[in-house]
């Protein structure tokens, strides 16, 4: 972050300060553990914590000043009538500081890997900047903002949700200077009721972007495909099959778990290889060259740019251990992210003889259709080419009946109550050449699972 003045600090959140405010503030801070001379802390709320609690504390440890909502004993406060906002505000304030291409990313599914593959893009010519992990929230985004700095050219900016009117307060906050948006899945349709009220809620990205800001969609997709845009902003799709679009892929195949396509744009073919199988991650790929060709990048080197990501983490990272492929999937699940993980799966080689096993567990907050949407994805997995189904949690039991009706052999299915009773199992069964898909939502922890192989 590039210094600003306290009193700028106090102006962008509308706040009332009582002290000298001609001091040099370095960072911003909501996390006690990382305030330093120079700072400033922001005393966020939350369902089990209450940041004034530790205002005191942070001018100790070298705070020039806290946000707070009220006045603490032992701190020089910025009084505002909300620290949420005000962190907002002040990311915002910040941020049009920077004349610079930012690029807002949201959808159900993909996203994380999706603004990767773009950072991949844009780094090609831009020192690029991008939302660590999945750092995409109402904290989380506003502290990327500011970390922005002189050195920056690019900023590649990840969006989540899971209420309406979450993407409106991000997007007002980032100013976009282009969208994109990778799907519509059912991912947290708990909260918001249909895919449909999902479309409206994630259509909120426009909300804050600049006015020519273009828009970066996905028409394989049904209900993306149908989106009907008010005024002049340009709208961008792309498919992975269809050819009418602006931008598509043909000509793949995959081989030793790296996909080799062409992406057709103005005419031309470019070649592409990106080294996650899944015609998903084409489709995520095919959202990054966009990005790039809107953005000056030459066609060609968006194409190549797109061949430097690489996973990581518990994201679609496929391993080599002790002779096994490992697909390790599991930070989050929804019926479109299994679907995908299991097409990962298909693509996968093993060896003569090799068996490909899904480790799935529980998708949450999928409300009261969850039950069905596990069915769903058991007959998927029925249609696949998976040869064995083991699966842990309370709806887990829903993938067998699922693919059991769709004709998947019921001797080849195993429920289990614990983690650990799994592990046990699954080291009886497997063997060396054979791969396995590890995947469920992040409360499932089905990492500790694929610690038992590492």
């Amino acid at each position: 972050m590039k210094t600003m003045s306290l009193a700028e600090i106090v102006s962008a959140v509308e706040g009332s300060y009582g002290y000298p405010a001609d001091i040099s503030v370095t960072s911003v801070s909501t996390d006690t553990r990382k305030i330093s001379s120079g700072s400033v802390f922001i005393a966020l709320k939350g369902d089990t914590f209450d940041g004034h609690d530790f205002a005191a504390q942070a001018m100790e440890l070298g705070a020039e000043a806290v946000i707070t909502e009220r006045p603490v004993e032992g701190a020089r406060c910025i009084i505002v009538d909300s620290t949420a906002k005000a962190l907002l505000d002040l990311a915002h304030y910040y941020r049009m500081k920077f004349d610079i291409p930012l690029v807002g990313i949201t959808g159900s599914v993909g996203k994380t890997t999706t603004k990767d593959m773009i950072a991949c893009v844009l780094s090609r010519k831009f020192n690029t900047l991008k939302t660590q992990g999945n750092l995409n929230n109402e904290v989380g985004m506003p502290s990327t903002l500011l970390a922005l700095d002189d050195d920056i050219q690019a900023a590649v900016i990840e969006m989540g949700m899971n209420h309406a009117g979450e993407m409106s307060r991000l997007s007002m906050c980032s100013s976009p200077t282009l969208c994109v948006i990778t799907n519509i899945g059912v991912s947290h349709i708990e909260n918001l009721g249909s895919q449909e009220n999902i479309l409206k809620a994630k259509l909120e990205i426009l909300d804050g972007a600049f006015p020519d800001a273009p828009l970066i969609l996905n028409r394989d997709d049904k209900l993306l495909a149908n989106v009907d845009l008010r005024g002049s902003r340009k709208l961008m799709y792309y498919s992975s099959k269809k050819k009418d679009c602006e931008v598509y892929a043909s000509g793949t195949t995959v081989e030793d778990c790296k996909v080799t396509f062409s992406i057709n744009y103005g005419g031309s073919k470019y070649p592409a290889v990106i080294s996650v199988p899944g015609e998903h991650n084409i489709r995520n790929a095919l959202a990054a060259f966009c990005v790039g060709v809107s953005l000056g990048i030459d066609p060609a080197e968006c194409a190549a740019g797109i061949s430097d990501y690489k996973p990581e983490g518990m994201r679609q990272n496929i391993k080599q251990v002790n002779g096994l492929t490992l697909i390790v999937d599991c930070y989050n699940a929804a019926p479109d992210s299994m679907k995908a993980a299991l097409s990962m799966l298909s693509q996968v080689s093993v060896a003569e003889g090799g068996q490909r096993i899904c480790v799935l567990g529980d998708m949450l907050e999928l409300g009261k259709n969850a039950k069905t949407y596990h069915k769903q994805v058991g007959e998927y997995t029925a249609s696949s080419k998976a040869d064995m189904l083991l699966c842990f949690g309370e709806n887990s039991a829903y993938y067998i009946e699922g693919a059991v009706k769709k004709g998947f052999d019921p001797e080849r299915c195993r429920h289990f109550e614990t983690r650990e009773a799994l592990a046990e199992h699954l080291k009886t069964v497997v063997r060396e050449g054979d791969a396995v898909l590890f995947k469920g939502s992040r409360g499932m922890k089905l990492e500790e699972v694929v610690k038992e192989f590492e």
